[in-house]
């Protein structure tokens, strides 16, 4: 499994969206300086892309440095990149991307009912964040992984609420064997019921309800939603390892 300990993150609570290192120079920008977030990877062809933070803010890779990088639809992505100039045609600003890692991005799954507990699972994870951004509910885990297969991790609608805003986070740890090793991973589940709420509405406007087994019991999340989010938990993302789950 892939361990990506570059990307130590933290997200503060009345801090921007976006975690910055290095100082920055008269007009705000500095090479030696550099920012990372989570973003939505769009795609202009095979080769090209945009990214598009949480709060909106559009990047154009004017310098990227992962030229075989394979943009897909709908993925969600952790960024290191360095800002170059500010809003230019059309952007929000031109970045050099120093590092971009797809993190693992989903659509809801479907309520099976009865089945529930034996295809997504009964186990239970550390939830350490989760928010919701530019259509999406982003949730960063840790479980107890032995490195024998990857765990299946998924959101669907709750069984015992008909309203589409509730929620239930499952993970199916496939006996992986214990203790296993406490890890982190990022997941991110599309939210399309979102995608054509207007730029108008606020985080007081529409809440999210999650429910997830814990180790510590059962809990329930409520998420304020908003298009333009920028209010997070405040956390850290340490030792994020890749392909740990599906």
């Amino acid at each position: 499994m892939k361990t990506v300990k570059l990307f130590l993150v933290m997200i503060g609570v009345t801090l921007s969206s976006t975690l910055f290192y290095s100082c920055l120079d008269d007009d705000g920008k500095s090479l030696d300086s550099f920012w990372i977030d989570l973003a939505t990877v769009v795609p202009i062809s095979d080769t090209s892309f945009y990214l598009r933070l949480d709060d909106g803010t559009t990047l154009w890779p004017a310098a990227p440095v992962y030229l075989n990088y394979k943009p897909k639809e709908n993925q969600r992505a952790l960024v290191n990149f360095t800002i170059l100039s500010d809003e230019k045609d059309g952007y929000d600003h031109w970045v050099k991307i120093n590092r971009i890692d797809d993190i693992l991005t989903k659509d809801i799954a479907e309520n099976e009912g009865a089945k529930n507990d034996s295809i997504y699972g009964t186990d239970p994870i550390e939830l350490s964040a989760i928010w919701a951004g530019d259509n999406y509910l982003n949730v960063y885990l840790k479980a107890y992984f032995g490195g024998v297969k990857k765990h299946f991790v998924n959101l669907i609608p709750s069984a015992e609420d008909n309203s589409s805003l509730v929620y239930e986070l499952r993970h199916n740890a496939y006996d992986d064997p214990s203790p296993g090793y406490l890890r982190g991973d990022l997941v991110a589940f599309r939210l399309p019921e979102f995608e054509a709420v207007p730029d108008s509405l606020t985080p007081d406007s529409t809440t999210i309800t999650v429910k997830v087994k814990t180790f510590d019991g059962d809990k329930i999340y409520n998420i304020k939603f908003a298009t333009k989010q920028k209010v997070r938990n405040a956390t850290y993302f340490e030792d994020v390892f890749h392909e740990g789950l599906e």
